[in-house]
């Protein structure tokens, strides 16, 4: 779909050529019928994919709740789809992310949690870097007791390129707080992440 993207924008128009430009890198003929409108089409996916460079993902968090009686026990929401890309190859690395916080005084709304991981997986990432993002975001803004991100990804620069391995998977964890000292703490979380999986 690309009826929002304005074609008569100069820098639009710049950045179609370019798209061209790949097109007949690869050896093909951009003015052929099926390809006239590949460039638009490209260039509004490519809006769409990297939508992350136009929002701070951590505002998501800026509004918390204080009347939760007291709760101060592990939050997990598991599971969230992650869709980003390498910034090496610029080719889609895609799985799921694990998040959890202890709070401390303050919850947050759970959907914010999943926009935080979205954000910062539509820009150009490297699966460490997303990691650390996700967790560093919700460590400085609710401050809690603990914070734990992991993410498992299968990359396309690896599975269908390269070294041609399909069946690898990435996984990367951010842990801090309660999590990395409390054993007890990292116990429930691997626990309650094993359940969701033995039940799916």
């Amino acid at each position: 779909m690309t009826d929002d993207f304005d074609t008569t924008d100069p820098e639009n128009i710049e950045s179609m050529e370019h798209v061209r430009g790949l097109l007949r890198y690869i050896g093909e003929d951009p003015s052929r019928e099926g390809l006239k409108e590949t460039p638009a089409r490209v260039l509004a996916a490519m809006q769409e994919h990297f939508s992350g460079y136009q929002e701070e993902p951590r505002d998501h968090l800026s509004k918390t709740f204080e009347e939760a009686e007291g709760y101060d026990e592990l939050v997990l929401v598991s599971d969230i789809d992650i869709h980003s890309h390498c910034e090496h190859h610029m080719v889609p690395f895609v799985g799921k992310a694990h998040i959890a916080y202890i709070p401390n005084g303050r919850i947050v709304g759970l959907s914010k949690l999943a926009r935080v991981a979205e954000g910062y997986a539509k820009r150009l990432q490297v699966q460490e870097k997303l990691t650390m993002q996700i967790a560093n975001a919700i460590e400085e803004e609710l401050q809690p007791d603990g914070v734990a991100v992991i993410i498992q990804c299968q990359h396309f620069c690896m599975c269908h390129r390269g070294v041609h391995k399909p069946n690898s998977w990435t996984t990367t964890s951010k842990l801090t707080g309660a999590f990395l000292n409390n054993p007890s703490s990292r116990l429930e979380l691997f626990q309650l992440i094993g359940m969701k999986k033995s039940s799916d």
